[in-house]
């Protein structure tokens, strides 16, 4: 190790200056001690010393701080490392004929005519990290149980694949049809982990990188709160994330680290693939990134273990009684380690251990060669065994195990640690000889020479055949499997939506709290009660769900060790270990990985559960939408509530939470169900549906949005003669204009609809117009009906052609339609085209602002009044009205003044 100011601290704080020494003459003799050693011993002995007190230290329980990092070497002591109950020959043997048939598979894939391409390097890498797990670790799933969860690095996934057609759960025409899903179907493989593409292979998507590592915290996590609430036993369960070292400068990579150590999660761990490469060039050229992660995690109370050095290293340490070549290793940056991995020995000899006496007497009867094949840990099956090992036994921590690798390995010196090698996809004819030869693989050049070259595989009844199975059979199954146990809930009858059906009486309430008080009945239901977790980022009580705190309670697995503030309040925050409630903080992508983690529990362990994710709207597709995107590729389920929603709705606030677009957002995501409802009944019926179709017989694999508003309106008693079909398909008639000589409609959504039906109101009164109000509760929806009915019409124009909803919805409605939502005009824009008649759209476009509800409206002209300027001047164009009555209405309502709008209804958080 470096010394003096060269050198970063090890230890960070805790010095003793301001603490009084009460016996200066025994301090001294301790510091006279640490003296001679220095000057007798050396600095490197003296730090050695320092180091196994501070060891011993904590032994005896007394408090020293911690260590930012340790030296350059594996943390598992040689003489530490347990025995290796594998065949290390076998498994070298399986190992090649993964690492070439994974190699050839990418190749292959760049043929003449394909050219698909893929990823080689990143396997080639962390190859043995793989192996190691699948021969000794991995759970699988046939004692009917979730086994363990992998989240495997998303570029390594010929390597899965290739494995997986070793021990024929694949075929060669599957391999050979990689990222070819369509030309290619049924056989095609996708590109990455995507369950939605593989749903019996894959479990988790991970390779929009630094969702992976978020992913499996929650996991973890939701492992221990489905144990913790007695719904599925999770206790032989691990939680592996293969990562990369790049990846990890992903801000979610290592957003969450302090959940996982606060909560005790040893039952995780991360793997970080530390091959010193980002996609095109060092990870950290200049520094030393194992360091820089091993102190990040430390900091934020993870068990370490690096994994730096093969075996071939343990006699060289053994001789290092002066440390000068740990000083050597501790000091020499990345981007010259990425250099000694495609130089010669006789490079290596010179410019790392050229440069002292000492060093280069310890590498004097080594060959080159020798040299030059010094090799990484991450590489080394029984250094790799020992970190898992240790892993798995470590208890109250979670850990992660860095290891180093080169990336490339062993696909020759054309790609080990090249820059470039990320982006290489085909091997040349020279290069699969030198591949061959190096995993002694019997394939001859012929073979190479002429074509594709082929894939291999020793045999089914072959010893490393047998020997895989065999593994396997011991750990529980073939890994990655994807299997769907759960079976449909008993769903509530229609008793549980009874109270949303009745309306809110004399009493405003936002649509926020009336979608409360359906959850609040449903959590009360004897079946599936239980099985619902609310999600919410530090605001259960700005969602009016604090009422909920006593009864369901707060998850913390330490339960409530201190007395609450307001333990005498009816609504008291109340914390319990088996509490219901998942409170992640200030943090949207931790509550969005707890619901995928929640959503997609029927698969990984058998055992729907319903998650209630309750959000700000301006933050959830906008600010976590990939993680939407990874919930749909994960077939999660759940409901999703962008409460506190549209642009002129939360009043003081202002700009950053004025959300105005995400029912646009959440319409480019194919698994999303949206809705944006207007009253409690229309809530109780889509919620009804959603369990249904979610849960029910003939599950689905989507699920639901809701947008919610937290202004008070009064909430209609459920008609007689509710058009439901409408309410779930996205438009149904909920007013009917009764009086006026030009007929119009009014389409509306969520909070706009009592505008509409002022203004129809006004409509009548003021302008002889006679206007019917639509409620359509999902624009999206109704587009794609639409979209789904042009799809078939254009690929069957000899059947009878199909008619959109709306369409037919709309055909004998008289009249122009001008649409209002307290969203911009591109949301109700999406169904245009198939509106029958005159079709104009009012929205809030721009960016949101601080004002009174009225002003905003009024601001955007989506207000009552301006609805019926919109009415009028579409009859205008129609020739129905005489244009002269436009102007007259703008200055009748003073359209063109914000500050003569009335305010409009204030409050209402929830």
């Amino acid at each position: 190790m470096a010394s003096g100011s060269d050198r970063n601290p090890i230890i960070i704080g805790g010095l003793p200056s301001q603490v009084p020494d009460f016996d200066p003459e025994e301090t001294q003799e301790w510091l006279d001690s640490l003296d001679a050693a220095v000057d007798e011993r050396g600095r490197e002995r003296a730090r050695y010393l320092m180091l196994r007190l501070i060891e011993r230290a904590r032994e005896k329980r007394v408090a020293v701080p911690e260590m930012r990092s340790t030296d350059y070497v594996n943390t598992i002591a040689t003489k530490d490392e347990p025995f290796f109950p594998g065949n290390e020959e076998i498994e070298r043997k399986i190992l090649n004929a993964t690492r070439w048939n994974a190699a050839v598979m990418v190749s292959r894939a760049q043929r003449p005519g394909i050219g698909v391409g893929g990823h080689i390097a990143t396997f080639a890498s962390s190859a043995s990290l793989y192996d190691v797990g699948f021969n000794h670790f991995f759970r699988g799933k046939d004692d009917g149980k979730g086994g363990d969860q992998i989240f495997f690095q998303g570029h390594a996934s010929p390597g899965v694949y290739a494995r997986a057609y070793l021990l024929d759960r694949l075929t060669e025409k599957q391999l050979d049809a990689f990222r070819q899903e369509k030309s290619k179907f049924p056989d095609g493989l996708s590109s990455y982990p995507h369950p939605r593409l593989m749903p019996d292979f894959w479990e988790f998507p991970t390779v929009s990188m630094g969702l992976g590592p978020l992913g499996a915290i929650y996991q973890a996590r939701m492992n221990r709160y489905m144990e913790a609430r007695g719904i599925a036993d999770t206790s032989d369960s691990h939680v592996w994330a293969y990562l990369g070292d790049g990846e990890m400068d992903e801000p979610e990579s290592l957003g969450q680290l302090s959940l996982a150590a606060r909560e005790g999660l040893d039952n995780l761990t991360f793997v970080v693939n530390c091959n010193l490469q980002r996609l095109d060039g060092p990870v950290r050229g200049n520094g030393k990134i194992m360091q820089e992660l091993e102190s990040q995690f430390r900091g934020a109370g993870w068990n370490v273990i690096k994994l730096v050095w093969d075996r071939s290293w343990d006699p060289l340490l053994a001789q290092d009684r002066d440390g000068i070549l740990v000083n050597k290793l501790n000091t020499t940056p990345d981007g010259q380690f990425q250099t000694y991995a495609t130089e010669t020995g006789a490079y290596i000899r010179e410019h790392f251990f050229g440069d002292d006496h000492r060093l280069r007497a310890m590498v004097e009867n080594m060959t080159d060669q020798q040299i030059q094949h010094l090799g990484r840990g991450g590489h080394d099956h029984k250094k790799i065994y020992a970190a898992y090992a240790a892993a798995k036994a470590h208890k109250g921590q979670p850990t992660v195990i860095l290891a180093q690798t080169v990336k490339g390995w062993t696909l020759g010196p054309n790609f080990e640690g090249r820059n470039a090698t990320h982006q290489m996809k085909k091997l040349t004819a020279e290069d699969l000889k030198r591949f061959r030869d190096r995993l002694h693989l019997p394939i001859s050049d012929k073979e190479l020479e002429d074509g594709n070259p082929p894939y291999y595989h020793p045999g089914r009844d072959s010893e490393e055949i047998q020997y895989m199975h065999d593994r396997r059979k011991a750990n529980g199954g073939y890994v990655p499997t994807r299997v769907v146990r759960a079976k449909p809930l008993p769903l509530p009858d229609d008793k549980a939506y009874a109270g949303a059906k009745k309306g809110s009486g004399q009493q405003k309430i936002a649509t926020t709290m009336a979608f409360v008080r359906v959850l609040k009945d449903l959590m009360r239901d004897k079946e599936i009660g239980k099985r619902f977790v609310p999600i919410a980022p530090d605001e259960y009580r700005t969602f009016g769900m604090d009422a909920f705190f006593p009864s369901a309670k707060i998850y913390n697995p330490l339960g409530q060790i201190y007395e609450s503030v307001d333990r005498e309040l009816l609504l008291a925050y109340k914390e319990s270990p088996t509490g219901q409630m998942l409170h992640d903080g200030i943090s949207e992508a931790g509550c969005t990985a707890s619901l995928i983690a929640a959503g997609s529990a029927y698969a990984t362990h058998g055992e729907p559960l319903i998650p209630i994710y309750v959000f700000y709207s301006m933050f959830g597709f906008q600010r976590t939408g990939d993680q939407f995107w990874q919930m749909a590729d994960q077939l999660a389920r759940g409901f999703v509530l962008g409460a506190t929603a549209g642009r002129t709705t939360l009043t003081g606030e202002g700009l950053q939470h004025a959300d105005g677009h995400s029912q646009l957002l959440a319409s480019t995501n194919p698994a999303c169900v949206a809705y944006d409802p207007a009253y409690g009944y229309e809530i109780a019926h889509i919620v009804k549906d959603g369990l249904r179709r979610m849960y029910g017989e003939n599950s689905e694999d989507i699920f639901y949005y809701l947008t919610v508003y937290n202004e008070p309106i009064q909430h209609p008693a459920e008609p007689a003669d509710v058009d439901v079909e409408g309410i779930l398909k996205g438009l149904y008639r909920v007013n009917q204009g009764d009086k006026g000589e030009h007929a119009a409609q009014i389409l509306a959504s969520g909070v706009a609809v009592p505008w509409a039906i002022e203004a129809q109101r006004i409509l009548a009164d003021d302008w002889n117009v006679k206007a019917d109000v639509w409620s359509a509760t999902s624009w999206n929806e109704l587009r794609r009906d639409a979209v789904e009915a042009e799809e078939h019409n254009l690929l069957h124009p000899e059947e009878e052609q199909r008619v959109p909803f709306v369409t037919r919805k709309l055909a004998d409605a008289e009249g122009p339609k001008v649409a209002v939502s307290d969203w911009m005009r591109a949301v109700p824009d999406q169904i245009a085209r198939w509106v029958p008649g005159t079709y104009q759209s009012l929205g809030a476009d721009g960016f949101g602002f601080a004002d009174t509800r009225g002003a905003a409206r009024r601001f955007f002209h989506i207000d009552a009044q301006s609805i019926v300027l919109g009415v009028l001047t579409e009859l205008a164009k129609e020739g129905k009205v005489d244009r002269s009555l436009l102007k007259q209405a703008i200055d009748r309502y003073q359209l063109l003044d914000v500050a003569a709008a009335e305010a409009g209804e204030a409050g209402g958080d929830a």
